[in-house]
Order: C-alpha cells, then structure tokens, then sequence
C-alpha cells in the first residue's frame, strides 16, 4: 500500500514539473517573439514616425493601341509584373515642375508645344504630346529656385510599347549646366551622346511612366534637363509630361 502511495506521488511530482516546465518554456517563447516583432518593426518604413509617405502620383488611362510588335534592344529591363510598389518621400513633396518654364534644342516641335511637358497632362491621346526632331534632343525644366529632389517621373510616349534611346536625365543649379551637375540617370550606354557611358537599363515606355529615385542620392537643383535619341518605332523624340517631385530647399 505504501508502495503504491509513493509511486502515485513520484507521478504527480512529476506531472507537476512537467507543467511548470511547460509554462515557462512558453513565457520565453513568447517574450522571445515579442522582441523578433519590436525588432522587425524599427527597420520597416514608420510613415507616421519617419516623416515619408508614399508619392501621390496620379496615373493616366492605359493605352497599348494596335498590335504589340517584339521589342530587341540591348540592355533592356524587362516589363514588371503588376502594379508599381509605392515611392516614399519626405511628407508634403509635390510635383514642383508642374505649371515650370521648359525650353529645349528643338525650338520647333514637329507636334505640340514645348510647354505641354509640364501642363499636367500625362494622357496618351493625340493632342497630349509633344514630338521633337531626330537625333539627340534634350528639353530643359526650371523649377524657379533650388529644390530638393526626391524623384523624376517621364511619359515619353505609351499609345504602344516603345523604347527611347540615350535618356538621360541631369540636374543643375545653372540654365548652362555648369555648376552642381548630377546625373540621375543614363542608359546611353555606347556613350554616343558625349556625357558618359551610361549603366541604367533601357526599359519599355508604359502608362507609369519611369520613375527615377534621387531621394537616397540627396539631390538639390533648380534646373532639370532630359536627353533622348530616337526610339525603337522612328527616329523623333516625344514627352508627354515631365514631374518632378520635390520641396523647396530652405
């Protein structure tokens, strides 16, 4: 009797530890990921305590018209799949080109005027575009003053998939483009425009538009100026609309 007695306790001890045990392994377990959680969330993008948002980039209609040619070119990026991830940037940026004096090389364009670059007007449709002459042309923004940069967004042309050749995009204090020059993007990558062979990938024109990081690369300018040499359907330039997002440098 007194055997089965001890025996009966030695069990119960045990069931007893075996509990303790179990609740304890669950409170680290758990502090352990309550940390992994705090940890994670100090690296991730804190919109309201970091001070960025994602830009407000308003899209215009997608518009592919007529039967999808095959696109071969160098160096090319091949098309994402779905939609474009958010871009953030300091709150309050906005699009400072919007509305901005524009000139360029090609004083006369074959289509438009050269103003339509930053009208605001990113649609497709006949009417929407500028089209400038063959060879290597180049439009200039002035945003007015000196402006902190966060991103470039171009609409060359997206009525069908096209390519642009030698897009470069640089920036400046100077309407020479003398001081403070920067280049923000170049895929002229035979180097046939004159400013450097370039290392960015040529990229199929879509409703999107290509948008151009400079917020990680601290920009500040007040001139913006966009190079290109013909396209994979003819030899002429267009630009549908230009943005520029940024804030005024204080």
């Amino acid at each position: 009797m007194k055997s089965s007695l001890s025996k009966l306790a030695a069990t119960v001890l045990v069931i007893v530890i075996v509990v303790i045990a179990i609740y304890h392994l669950k409170q680290n377990t758990s502090a352990r990921q309550n940390y992994n959680v705090s940890a994670i969330a100090s690296v991730l993008p804190q919109t309201d305590d970091s001070g960025l948002a994602p830009l407000d980039i308003k899209l215009p209609t997608p518009m592919f018209v007529g039967t999808k040619k095959p696109i071969k070119v160098a160096n090319l990026r091949k098309l994402g799949i779905g939609d474009r991830p958010p871009f953030l940037a300091p709150v309050g940026s906005t699009n400072v080109a919007l509305g901005k004096p524009v000139s360029g090389s090609d004083d006369q364009p074959i289509i438009g005027e050269i103003e339509m670059i930053t009208d605001g007007d990113k649609e497709a449709a006949d009417g929407s575009y500028i089209e400038l002459g063959p060879f290597t042309q180049y439009v200039t923004i002035d945003l007015e003053a000196i402006h902190e940069i966060y991103a470039v967004v171009i609409w060359h042309f997206h009525q069908e998939p096209r390519v642009y050749f030698d897009v470069i995009v640089q920036v400046a204090d100077d309407a020479d483009f003398i001081t403070n020059v920067s280049t923000l993007f170049n895929n002229d990558i035979d180097n046939s425009v004159g400013l450097g062979a370039g290392k960015d990938m040529h990229y199929i024109e879509t409703y999107e538009g290509e948008l151009i990081d400079c917020f990680s690369k601290g920009v500040k300018a007040r001139y913006v100026r966009l190079y290109s040499s013909g396209n994979t359907a003819n030899d002429l330039n267009h630009y549908i609309e230009v943005e520029v997002y940024g804030k005024l440098s204080l």
